[in-house]
């Protein structure tokens, strides 16, 4: 009767362990396909992208900004866009911490264009819920352009404090 309990204790345990290591199996499948779709999401955007600013006709689908903008402008946005949702996507897939893309971020509003772009985009960001990933780090953009307009320094690579122990 022991020996019969000590079994069924072991193998109560084994079963427990299986499940345990079946569980780890299916969500280390779930956020490699999660990965994948993002990374397949990605080039089709990119390629979308890429198709606009060679196409004009193609570019002018979207054209959704409040003010006209000249075909090299529209260019120039789509171009800040795939720079920016590049960014996005390195730091989505675990390529850069919040902190490494807020470098990153820090050197894209150095940029004129950028910056006209970002300005230009300001009404596509306010659909979104404060609550996103994405409003979260368009804040920290938004946070950086302004601390850079604010800056009594050259030294813009100072501007602007990095997100703390964020991964």
């Amino acid at each position: 009767m022991v020996t019969q309990s000590l079994w069924k204790g072991r193998l109560s345990a084994a079963r427990a362990r299986l499940a345990s290591a079946a569980g780890a199996v299916a969500v280390a499948g779930n956020r490699h396909r999660k990965r994948a779709a993002l990374t397949e999401q990605h080039r089709l955007h990119f390629d979308l992208l890429c198709k606009a600013m060679d196409d004009p006709a193609l570019a002018a689908v979207l054209n959704t900004y409040d003010s006209d903008v000249t075909p090299e402008k529209q260019r120039q946005y789509l171009f800040a866009n795939a720079l920016y949702v590049n960014a996005l996507y390195f730091h989505r897939i675990g390529a850069l911490t919040q902190r490494e893309l807020h470098g990153h971020f820090r050197i894209m509003c150095q940029n004129r264009v950028f910056q006209e772009y970002w300005a230009a985009t300001q009404h596509h960001r306010e659909s979104l819920p404060d609550s996103s990933e994405e409003a979260e780090l368009g804040q920290m953009m938004e946070d950086l352009i302004q601390e850079q307009a604010d800056s009594d320094t050259d030294e813009w690579w100072v501007v602007g404090e990095p997100p703390e122990g964020s991964s």
